[in-house]
């Protein structure tokens, strides 16, 4: 038996395909033993796992890396994850003073701060203007349409976008360079009342991420718009939002009620603790996308018809949930598990297994699940959406 088939290779156990209760077999044929590790879940399914759920689960590290003067960007699409139709996410970082480029989009743009800080603008259909500085933990917010850009401040930044169509790709943007540079000089000259020399030296195809120098001082690039600026602030401060808190962790919910732009997508930023879990749930208004921001996490997704699927999640990753399947998510680590999960939607609405349960006369719940006392007492009228119980969470797992 050589090293690949040795059931330890140094200190850490080669995994294998069985489960403890006998089913499967050992795996002695070419394998990538990192990602099995990364996957254990998916690698030894539970035993409640059945059925022909799609895959619900594309990382970021898979992901191709568009290299750029300026930062880099990658994306997650219906490309890489099929069954993702309703939201498309990209990962960029820019440099100290790298810009993503004028441009629009022809769907909403979402974005969550993930490290650095950037300035933000853009200018609506009214002639109004909107010049502002993000930094980790704030969202920004274009509708469909509005012109914007993005800057990298003093120390660059690294953000995740979120756009309201599966298929979208940001490299296939209306930007301001590619637009100028499929447009006659003539026109531009007669557009802009200027001799065709002024456009000598536009760029000749799409600039995309460029490098340029880091911009002064908010105040200093403030331009008066004779229109004002844009009613509707397109920055939105999530951390600094007060979370609802529960036993084993917390959630801050961001959709157009408390951020009155973001009519397309609603989110939220859910944290859960060691030993704790996002409670058994679905959302009644659409598809669920996730990113994953630290830790490390399992979510089991159930689809009716005895169909149901384990995936392992951490940071980098993207997660999906088909609309109203049931599903959890639990922390299988040792530190604070982070993810945002985004919705196609003005609002965000789930549903809790626990309350529908707790708000049904129980007479009718004990009769379908056939269940005691116990349990019935144990039910919560109140909605809990990160749950931890003493005893009971994922460190008490023996199978």
């Amino acid at each position: 038996m050589n090293s690949e088939q040795s059931p330890f290779k140094g200190n850490a156990p080669i995994p294998q395909p069985i489960r403890n209760d006998g089913a499967g077999n050992v795996d002695l044929g070419p394998r990538d033993v990192l990602r099995d590790r990364e996957n254990p879940d998916m690698f030894v399914p539970p035993v409640t796992d059945n059925g022909l759920i799609p895959n619900l689960k594309f990382s970021f590290s898979d992901a191709h890396m568009q290299l750029n003067y300026g930062g880099w960007s990658r994306e997650v699409t219906v490309r890489e994850l099929p069954v993702a139709t309703t939201l498309a996410g990209v990962n960029m970082s820019l440099t100290p003073g790298g810009v993503r480029e004028l441009h629009w989009h022809q769907q909403a743009e979402w974005s969550y701060m993930l490290l650095g800080s950037a300035r933000i603008t853009a200018v609506d259909q009214n002639g109004r203007n909107f010049i502002a500085d993000v930094g980790p933990g704030d969202l920004w917010y274009f509708p469909p349409g509005i012109p914007h850009s993005i800057q990298g401040l003093e120390q660059g930044c690294e953000f995740l976008l979120v756009f309201d169509d599966g298929s979208f790709s940001d490299l296939n943007t209306l930007s301001i360079s590619d637009w100028f540079a499929h447009t006659p000089k003539e026109v531009l000259s007669a557009n802009f009342g200027v001799p065709e020399s002024a456009f000598d030296c536009i760029p000749k195809e799409q600039v995309y991420i460029y490098q340029d120098q880091v911009p002064g001082a908010l105040e200093q690039q403030k331009v008066q718009s004779p229109y004002g600026e844009i009613p509707l602030s397109f920055k939105h401060r999530l951390l600094a939002q007060p979370p609802l808190k529960t036993p084993g962790g917390s959630v801050r919910i961001v959709d157009s009620s408390n951020f009155p732009i973001s009519r397309n997508i609603a989110a939220a930023l859910v944290e859960i603790e060691p030993g704790a879990m996002r409670e058994l749930h679905w959302h009644p208004n659409n598809d669920e996308w996730q990113y994953y921001l630290s830790g490390q996490g399992r979510m089991t997704v159930f689809g009716g018809n005895g169909a149901a699927r384990t995936f392992n999640y951490r940071a980098g990753d993207v997660g999906y949930v088909p609309f109203a399947m049931g599903h959890y998510i639990q922390n299988t680590g040792t530190e604070t598990l982070w993810f945002l999960e985004m919705f196609k939607s003005d609002r965000f609405a789930d549903v809790s297994l626990n309350q529908w349960m707790a708000l049904t006369p129980h007479e009718l719940v004990s009769s379908n699940l056939h269940i005691g006392a116990g349990l019935m007492d144990a039910l919560r009228k109140v909605k809990w959406p990160v749950v931890k119980y003493p005893g009971f969470g994922y460190e008490k797992r023996t199978d």
